[in-house]
């Protein structure tokens, strides 16, 4: 299991990406929408930029995307905490707990990307995303 800082940006996740792999170092891989399942949910123009965005350092694995204005209003606000489990009998107990008194933005459930996706807003007023590593699926 693993918890990571997930930031969302307004259109220049790369531009960051780049720019936190220069001061870290590390291993930077990107996911366009063009030509994800996700692209047909893109604004208009968005083939290029960052469905999904994982720069792996020395320190630990930072997580980006780039999201629109509805999505990113102010600075902070764009950050959540990924968690990512090996089973999905995990992910439902945490996202279960997590979303305890909570707001689901988005039900556990399977993905293009993962068997067990979901996000909400914690009681606290944080938000999470659960996510089941592809790798723990395959095995399964």
């Amino acid at each position: 299991m693993a918890i990571n800082p997930y930031i969302h940006f307004n259109g220049n996740a790369e531009e960051a990406l780049n720019h936190y792999r220069d001061a870290l170092g590390g291993d930077l891989q990107i996911m366009r929408f063009a030509g994800s399942p996700a692209e047909s949910c893109a604004p208009d123009g968005w083939g290029d930029k960052v469905l999904h965005g994982a720069l792996q350092t020395s320190v630990g694995l930072l997580l980006a995307s780039d999201a629109s204005t509805d999505q990113v209003r102010n600075p902070g606000d764009n950050i959540e905490v990924a968690v990512q489990v090996d089973s999905e009998s995990d992910a439902e107990r945490i996202f279960s707990k997590l979303g305890q008194d909570g707001n689901i933005t988005m039900p556990l459930s399977e993905t293009f990307f993962s068997p067990k996706f979901g996000m909400l807003v914690d009681k606290f007023g944080i938000k999470w995303l659960i996510v089941t590593a592809v790798a723990a699926a395959a095995a399964a």
